[in-house]
């Protein structure tokens, strides 16, 4: 197995863990606990810290982020320099979706440095949410850089139908009716 295609699975890990933290943010920000639901759940599931496991989530994610873009450089193939992975415009291979990858670290860099306790306090808790929002431009940018990039660099186009390409798409379905169901919620709660 190549570094690329290494990196190309972390990637991959990373977008469902990233989903699976959107998700749990989505359901932090409902009044989940009072929900006819939540009360069916088994009482030791309902014990569970969501919001420790939603921070877990999202260093976990970015572990796995930082190890995919890490291994793209070591690999011949990949062309792309230390420099690129930061600002990718100038690579040979798809520069618009590696930028993607890269918008979409920088944002996750600023959601998670936002949430430490200390800065978090600082900024005010309307401040603070104002900014979190921006896990929803993330969850778009790494969608469509799974979606549209080729793993092995080769320039192809999408095969929305390649089983890497599918899990993203899924990923994405999944992200896209959570935030509609959130929407939904949030328009009912201000009548």
């Amino acid at each position: 197995m190549h570094t690329i295609d290494i990196s190309g699975t972390l990637g991959l890990i990373a977008t469902v863990v990233l989903t699976v933290n959107i998700l749990l943010g989505i359901l932090l920000s409902s009044a989940y606990k009072k929900s006819v639901h939540w009360k069916r759940v088994p009482a030791l599931i309902q014990k569970i810290n969501l919001t420790d496991v939603h921070n877990y989530t999202a260093y976990l994610a970015l572990l796995f982020v930082l190890a995919h873009m890490v291994l793209i450089p070591i690999d011949p193939v990949s062309k792309f320099s230390w420099a690129e992975l930061l600002w990718p415009l100038h690579t040979e291979h798809q520069p618009y979706m590696a930028l993607l990858g890269s918008l979409s670290f920088y944002a996750l860099l600023i959601v998670i440095i936002t949430t430490q306790k200390i800065i978090k306090n600082k900024m005010g808790f309307r401040f603070w949410k104002n900014v979190h929002l921006i896990a929803y431009g993330t969850v778009l940018l790494f969608i469509i850089h799974g979606i549209w990039m080729d793993p092995e660099l080769k320039d192809r186009p999408a095969d929305f139908l390649d089983a890497e390409k599918l899990l993203s798409e899924i990923c994405g379905l999944v992200l896209i009716a959570a935030s509609y169901i959130r929407f939904r919620y949030f328009m009912l709660k201000q009548r």
